[in-house]
């Protein structure tokens, strides 16, 4: 058929036809499908439709051994091309992960269909329906018109061909087996002498041929030919004919009553006549070969694997052979999995389990030619030496023969490349082949690949529990854990330890994680006998070229525990796409993983390996260099994204910077830092060791800002003092300044006030006089921290200094921060009109500037000024604002403010519903993520609403914990609110001596910090 079929409904669909030249029909209209390049790409995903073609195959397909640097793109325009060209293109064609899949109903593909009339043919066979099989045969034939892409389609799709032309051979053996067993005799010879011609050396297709002619009776004729193939046999592949060729050719000789034309009776008869030729076979008085290796009985996990490799064991069979492949790193189990499942199978496939150990990766070793496998395969069948030829070639095409008749199960393990295995690879779809090897061998057509990860953390407990007994394990369950943590998941790590504890039975499992903790020594550690994960490692290290390797040891700098491609750029001193295609190689021999698209990472052994194998060449130096200017680059332009209207420090990008992910969007940055905040911490100590001091502290200022944001404070004043170290290093005075300032801020939070204040005042006497910038920031951070103390009137004067220097250098952002300082002293003090003011101020400024984070912050402030006016109901709309900006994951500790004033303004309103609830919500968003600073201001507000709920015990409770803690830090403003709430609660206890003395102590620091009266009833 070469048009499309109507659909259904009675529209036309596509087709398309690969078994010869390409050809795309839509209905009777033939359709351009466009360029050779773009022809190859789309045979290749006809060639296994509805299945995920990689890129990488894809590529090698368009372009075999040549692919252009730009080979990926050209794929997707090509592609997209395609889908231009086909009726309904992007239905056809669809996007599957790293990869496409042609999606074609069974009649729009002549692959399809001759698979399906094959299937129905052995069907009707096995039925003993003759003249039925007779025509699924036909109309397999019929769809056959020659190679794919009549024999231009490259290597790819030329080996893929190959394939497709022995299933054709196949058929067409059968098809006039067939036709012989049903009287058909003459009308045969015509067609079988031109497949002979064509395929002169198969022997079967030539006993058909000679019977043909025999029961013509042209028995000259078919003696004639048994001279030919000999002839041909003995000067190509230098042996004689099989057995049941010479068998039939000494039967037509003799006009043996057992070649006569007869038609068989009985569906018995038909499977003797139809029963493949007796050499091919084995013998029933000998045992079907099994070479597998011993199973392991403490086989350990793997369900999933398993499961699959099972599945396509015993799937009914396709129309060709079964190949599933496994693939992992070095030591991860493949071969014990593909030999556990071979065992499990083995009663699927009778006529043989067949083991070869291609030492692909095996230590000392080169890896086996497949000429010599193929010698052992057909020695382990039967075929004896003198039958087997010298050259590849003819021990492949003698191969497929053999195995064609046979369902045996292929175990071919250790692979290197698709190269080595190609030609052991039976084609009859009664096979099965199991593969494993460290590569996923994209370029071998037909496969199913399962990458095998690590053990889970209960299988590796479990393994660890099987081989080294339970009495141990139990004895030690923490020192067990920690082992099982050590060896990363990897079989081969666990097994090599529990060997060696095995064997020193003296030693506990603690005395190994001991020996194990040591990072510099733990590979060595990690050897027992002739194993070594070590040694394992670096055969798949050695199996790469140089550059790649370059790139592993360089790699191996990256601190990170994900490594995306602009950083590994970045590192490498490459491009993003040289980056990529290197980070996918290594992950293709599984030296990296990858847990989600676009993030790499190592196995912590790995990575221990790649740090030990650094050569002196190897540019370290400039290699961190780089990746410190593109962190610093990048969290730059994060920072901007997040932190809108902030001043800008330090050099602008050079003409040659490296290029960004995405960060355009404040998710984006945001989802960005937390990811690479582990990579950053260590970049930042590793910049400070290097002495690129300059660039330290502008990353370290960069990485503030998230801190900052996050409520990551401890943090936050480590990496000032790293900031501060390094400017001292580097003798800038500014931004000496500014690092030090930061610490202060960093001391504020942790309620260290006093030293806060003596590090601004540091930062203070170093900055310019004109430098006012740097002055109204060190102002700003010391009217906050005097505030802290109860220094109202020092508060005022710093910040009021502050905002005036903020607004002559026009800094909108640093303004609006000193505002609601400003306003907080303000309010605290009883000024709640002046503090309403600040706060407003700082609002509007904040919206102009997209300073989310900013504005809960003055809105927080701005309904505390309300509440203290009497304004209820402004105060709560302020609030509604707020926590619609609010996000948990940032500034947790203000949130729980504004949660916590919520809950107190509805209460004071009278919406009781869910004061509760918002209450204690924010005591435990507070409790867990923020410091003790805001612990202290939420224990204080919710006291109140619990004191106000007639609750006087659970208020007395958070007020003394409050006071507590503000005491603990020199908080006084929340002390004497503390002291206020404990009188309130002691009084309505009935403890009226606790409540006169908390009552009198709140007083006394009130009237120390000057608040007035109204600021006393908040």
């Amino acid at each position: 058929m070469d048009s499309a079929p109507p659909s259904a409904s009675g529209r036309p669909v596509v087709r398309f036809n690969i078994l010869g030249s390409l050809e795309g029909w839509h209905g009777e209209h033939r359709l351009r499908l466009g360029s050779p390049t773009q022809e190859r790409v789309l045979v290749t995903l006809l060639l296994e439709p509805g299945r995920m073609v990689p890129l990488p195959r894809l590529v090698a397909a368009a372009w075999d051994e040549a692919p252009p640097q730009t080979a990926g793109h050209q794929i997707r325009k090509c592609v997209a091309a395609l889908r231009t060209h086909i009726p309904d293109g992007a239905s056809v064609i669809v996007t599957d992960g790293a990869g496409y899949r042609a999606m074609l109903g069974e009649h729009q593909l002549d692959l399809h269909e001759f698979t399906q009339w094959a299937r129905q043919a052995r069907q009707a066979v096995a039925a003993g329906r003759a003249a039925e099989a007779v025509g699924h045969l036909r109309a397999c034939l019929d769809l056959w018109r020659g190679p794919v892409m009549a024999g231009a389609g490259g290597t790819v799709i030329t080996a893929a061909s190959a394939a497709l032309e022995e299933r054709h051979m196949a058929v067409a053996e059968q098809y006039f087996e067939l036709q012989l067993e049903l009287g058909q005799s003459a009308e045969l010879v015509g067609p079988l002498r031109e497949l002979v011609i064509a395929h002169p050396l198969r022997e079967t297709l030539r006993g058909r041929l000679m019977l043909a002619l025999y029961r013509a009776g042209r028995q000259a004729e078919a003696l004639e030919e048994f001279g030919r193939v000999r002839a041909l046999l003995v000067e190509e592949l230098g042996i004689d004919p099989g057995a049941e060729l010479t068998r039939l050719y000494e039967a037509i000789l003799r006009d043996s009553p057992e070649v006569a034309p007869r038609v068989p009776q009985s569906v018995a008869d038909r499977a003797a006549l139809l029963a493949p030729a007796a050499y091919l076979q084995p013998s029933a008085s000998e045992p079907a070969p099994c070479t597998l290796p011993y199973d392991l009985p403490d086989f350990t996990g793997r369900e999933a694997e398993l499961a699959r490799i099972l599945e396509a064991g015993r799937a009914p069979a396709g129309g060709s052979t079964r190949i599933v492949g496994v693939d992992g790193m070095g030591g991860s189990g493949k071969s014990a999995l593909a030999v556990h499942a071979a065992h499990l199978l083995a009663a699927d496939y009778p006529d043989g389990q067949l083991f070869v150990d291609l030492r692909g990766f095996s230590p000392g070793e080169k890896a086996q030619e497949p000429s010599a496998v193929l010698h052992s395969l057909l020695r382990a069948v039967g075929i004896p030496d003198d039958r087997i030829p010298d050259d590849l070639e003819r021990r492949t095409t003698l191969w497929r023969t053999v195995s064609a008749q046979r369902r045996l199960l292929l175990l071919l393990d250790n692979a290197a490349d698709a190269a080595q295995v190609r030609p052991l690879l039976p084609t009859a779809e009664d096979c099965l082949a199991i593969l494993t090897g460290r590569v996923r061998m994209l370029d071998l057509d037909g496969a199913e690949w399962l990458s095998l990860g690590l053990l889970s953390p209960d299988d590796s407990a479990t393994l660890l529990t099987r081989t080294l007994g339970a009495d141990r394990t139990t004895a030690e369950p923490e020192a067990t854990a920690r082992l099982a943590g050590l060896c990363g998941g990897l079989p081969l790590a666990l097994r090599i330890t529990t060997a060696r504890l095995r064997n020193r039975p003296r030693w506990t499992v603690q005395y190994l994680v001991d020996r194990l903790a040591d990072e510099t020594r733990r590979l060595r550690e990690l050897s027992a006998g002739e194993r070594s994960v070590e040694a394992t490692l670096r055969l798949s290290y050695q199996a790469m070229d140089a550059d790649q390797r370059i790139a592993f040891r360089l790699l191996g700098l990256h601190p990170g525990s994900a490594i995306d491609v602009h950083s590994a750029a970045a590192l490498l001193g490459t491009d993003v796409h040289d980056a990529e295609d290197t980070l996918e190689n290594l992950l293709d021999a599984h030296l990296l993983e990858q847990h989600e698209a676009g993030l790499y990472g190592f196995h912590d052994l790995v990575r221990t390996y790649a740090m030990s194998v650094r050569e002196a060449e190897d540019d370290e130096e400039g290699a961190v260099g780089r990746l410190v200017g593109y962190y610093t680059l990048a969290t730059d332009v994060a920072c901007e994204v997040l932190f809108p209207g902030r001043e800008p420090f330090g050099d602008p990008p050079a003409d040659d910077a490296p290029e960004l992910p995405r960060l355009g969007v404040g998710e984006q940055a945001l989802r960005w830092f937390d990811r690479e905040y582990e990579a950053l911490l260590a970049i930042l100590s590793r910049a400070s060791a290097q002495d690129l001091h300059r660039t330290a502290a502008l990353l370290g200022r960069n990485l503030l800002f998230y801190l900052n944001l996050r409520g990551q404070n401890e943090q936050f004043r480590v990496i000032s003092r790293i900031a501060v170290g390094a400017c001292q290093q580097l003798g800038d005075r500014e931004l000496l300044g500014l690092s030090l300032t930061n610490l202060a801020i960093a001391h504020w939070w942790l309620g260290d006030f006093q030293d806060g204040i003596t590090t601004a005042q540091e930062a203070l006497d170093l900055a310019d006089a004109d430098d006012r910038s740097t002055r109204a920031f060190c102002l700003d951070v010391l009217g906050l921290l005097h505030g802290a103390l109860g220094h109202f009137d020092e508060a005022r004067t710093h910040l009021s200094q502050g905002i005036r220097l903020h607004r002559e250098v026009r800094a909108p952002r640093d303004e609006a921060q000193a505002l609601v300082n400003l306003s907080t002293v303000q309010t605290w003090a009883g000024h709640y009109a002046e503090g309403a003011r600040h706060a407003a101020r700082a609002t509007e400024l904040n919206r102009r500037l997209g300073e989310r984070n900013n504005e809960i912050s003055s809105l927080t402030w701005l309904a505390l000024a309300h509440l203290g006016t009497g304004d209820d109901e402004r105060a709560r709309a302020c609030l509604a604002q707020a926590l619609e900006l609010c996000d948990e994951s940032r500034k947790p500790g203000n949130v729980a403010v504004v949660l916590a004033l919520w809950a107190q303004v509805c209460q004071r309103l009278g919406d009781v519903r869910s004061v509760v609830e918002h209450a204690e919500r924010a005591l435990d968003l507070v409790t867990a993520e923020g410091n003790a600073l805001r612990q202290a201001t939420v224990a204080n507000l919710v006291g109140l609403v619990y004191l106000r709920r007639a609750a006087p015990d659970r208020a007395m409770e958070l007020h003394c914990r409050a006071h507590e803690l503000a005491s603990r830090l020199g908080y006084r403003f929340e002390v004497a609110r503390a002291l206020h709430g404990m009188a309130e609660a002691a009084q309505a206890l009935g403890e009226a001596p606790a409540a006169r003395r908390h009552r009198q102590a709140a007083e006394a620091l009130y009237d120390a910090m000057g608040v007035t009266e109204a600021g006393r009833r908040l």
